[in-house]
């Protein structure tokens, strides 16, 4: 299996979305990113199914067109009119033949959830590597209406306790994939313990906050 993000040559701001090539192809998130269904095409014939970690507008402004364009099934924890399915914290779900745990992470978004598997975690924005504001490990702002810092707090605590110490890979709505580097203590694990001790200092995150 290979993992394209397939959002990485916009011009506007937005997610990243990744496809999970395999046999039965995934994507996670949709991002904002005019054709990106044309993106997802050169990779493969069909998308079996869409995941969405939340439905904030950078995540899902394209999601009609790769609806549309592929006929895909659609998961989401939060209701949405084209969702196939909910998501639930806890089920596992098989996504190109590898397992994945249904986390929810809200504190960002009400509707967020982490997919955390064996070996990488699709965190969306609850925690990232780099965004600006930190650069080894950082969470998602919560300065906005219906966001909430202390929620965000539990979130993390929650995603630290469910990752297994097998995870070596970060895909995050937002900055770089981290992957761990095998010669290095740095794992997973540690980039969400320092996001985690950031936020909960409860300062702000960005200077206009």
């Amino acid at each position: 299996m290979e993992i394209h993000t397939v959002t990485e040559n916009a011009t506007e701001f937005t997610c990243n979305a990744y496809l999970l090539d395999c046999e039965r192809p995934v994507l996670v998130d949709a991002g904002t990113m005019p054709g990106v269904e044309d993106v997802i095409a050169e990779y493969v014939d069909d998308l079996d199914a869409v995941y969405l970690t939340h439905q904030h507008g950078d995540h899902v402004a394209e999601l009609d067109a790769v609806l549309d364009r592929f006929d895909a099934d659609l998961y989401a924890y939060g209701d949405h009119p084209r969702r196939t399915g909910g998501l639930t914290d806890g089920e596992v779900r098989e996504l190109c033949g590898e397992s994945y745990e249904v986390v929810y992470t809200p504190g960002h978004a009400d509707d967020h959830v982490s997919l955390v598997g064996e070996t990488r975690i699709f965190s969306g924005d609850v925690v990232v590597y780099n965004d600006g504001a930190f650069d080894d490990g950082s969470f998602g702002r919560t300065d906005m209406r219906g966001q909430s810092r202390e929620r965000l707090i539990e979130s993390l605590e929650t995603l630290l306790d469910r990752t297994p110490e097998t995870v070596e890979e970060l895909y995050a709505g937002h900055g770089d994939v981290y992957r761990a580097d095998p010669d290095s203590e740095d794992a997973v694990r540690d980039v969400i313990a320092r996001a985690l001790e950031r936020a909960e200092r409860r300062e702000p995150k960005y200077p206009e906050e």
